[in-house]
């Protein structure tokens, strides 16, 4: 299911019109982003938590050349299903 796809069932199921519901999945996305950004986690009961989850630095190779590389220390979303999502699926 893409974007477009989401948007028609949301619009669908809640008997609003396409742009309404794009408006409101934006809304959601937008909100969910700017919580991380503040070092939030955002809880849905029964579907999962997003967070926040940093990942420290570290030394790699440029597989190419062999040559040791500092990786940098970086921040990336993290998503855990809730008990009633994983046992829908």
């Amino acid at each position: 299911m893409n974007k477009a796809e989401l948007i028609a069932k949301i619009a669908d199921d809640a008997g609003i019109t396409k742009a309404a519901a794009e408006r409101a999945l934006a809304s959601f996305i937008e909100g969910v982003t700017m919580a991380l950004k503040k070092g939030n986690k955002v809880s849905l009961v029964g579907f999962g938590t997003f967070s926040v989850s940093e990942r420290a630095s570290r030394t790699g190779r440029n597989p190419r050349t062999g040559a040791t590389i500092k990786i940098a220390s970086s921040k990336t979303p993290k998503f855990k299903p809730g008990k009633a999502f994983k046992d829908a699926i």
